[in-house]
């Protein structure tokens, strides 16, 4: 009995380990770029790692605005916003390619005769979303096909689907895995260009990214995380459709058109987007990411922390690693 009392008095003496809180920052309302991060929640796999993830609403604050200054310890980050702000010296390096390959497409309606080819849309109306990205891209397209590359733009943000819908605009840019279902489940036609088709570097969409002060000092939890949403990811990878349910359960009623979800999910997996052939889920190339950088840079895209343009190539070399990722 003493035995017993005696160990039972150790048991209590002995500190549960609390789970460490780590922080995710959406790069926009849930969808299913972030599926992975749903799933390993879903899964217990944050909590089997021993942690305590909390996924972060999406705010008018950028998710790499979250993660440079420390406010996420990670963060789903836009390809195009994640070398805009590094070139400008922002604390954040890429552990993981969420998206491989570039989704984003030029559209327009699919009834339109005049258009045939990118040299087609100069002197035309593009609805936009106020980057400047979006103004070299397809300024970059029209002149690779012999146009001028001049448009009028008006900033009209997600209203530019219904705009093209209604023809009050020619075209506009979508995410071909997500607006681009959609146009299809609403029975939109459309016609689209291909980025990569006049021009312009495949890249990684998407990253998921952390604060690189907090991963230098934090290497063992960070591995933890990352390998758990790579898990997540991977799951979602092969099992699409139960992968849609967890991220709709998970988002509590912010994805109301589930149909949406699962063809969106369908078309991530089927157009290899999540996973490279004979590659773990999430593997950074460090080709697209010289690549676009190359292209954004002699855009004049790319500028310092003072706010200048860029003079010469940034070294990328320390923007991204591989690391975190199991094999």
């Amino acid at each position: 009995m003493k035995h017993l009392l005696t160990a039972l008095a150790l048991l209590i003496a002995v500190p549960v380990q609390a789970a460490e809180k780590l922080t995710v920052a959406l790069d926009w309302t849930p969808n299913t770029n972030h599926v992975g991060l749903y799933v390993a929640q879903a899964k217990g796999w944050f909590k089997e790692a021993g942690l305590d993830v909390e996924i972060l609403p999406y705010t008018d604050t950028s998710s790499g605005t979250l993660v440079a200054t420390g406010v996420a310890q990670f963060g789903i980050l836009s390809a195009v916003g994640f070398h805009s702000q590094r070139s400008m010296g922002a604390d954040m390096t890429a552990v993981m390619a969420v998206v491989q390959h570039e989704t984003g497409r030029l559209v327009f309606n699919g009834e339109r005769e005049d258009i045939q080819r990118p040299a087609d849309l100069d002197g035309k109306i593009y609805a936009g979303f106020g980057s400047a990205w979006e103004n070299a891209l397809i300024s970059s397209i029209i002149k690779h096909d012999g146009g001028e590359g001049t448009f009028d733009t008006v900033t009209l943000g997600t209203s530019a689907y219904e705009a093209l819908a209604n023809g009050s605009v020619d075209f506009t840019l979508e995410v071909s895995t997500w607006e681009g279902v959609n146009s299809v489940l609403l029975n939109r036609p459309q016609r689209t260009f291909s980025y990569a088709d006049y021009g312009v570097p495949d890249q990684h969409t998407t990253f998921l990214g952390g604060n690189g002060t907090w991963l230098a000092a934090n290497a063992e939890t960070a591995t933890a995380f990352v390998q758990a949403a790579q898990r997540g990811y991977a799951f979602a990878a092969d099992n699409p459709d139960a992968a849609a349910d967890m991220l709709i359960s998970g988002t509590g009623g912010m994805l109301s058109n589930p149909d949406l979800v699962h063809a969106s999910m369908k078309a991530l997996v089927e157009g290899g987007f999540l996973r490279d052939a004979g590659e773990p889920v999430g593997l950074i190339d460090a080709d697209l990411i010289t690549g676009i950088t190359g292209f954004l840079f002699e855009a004049g895209i790319l500028r310092d922390a003072n706010g200048d343009t860029l003079t010469e190539m940034p070294d990328v070399s320390g923007w991204y690693t591989n690391a975190c990722l199991a094999e």
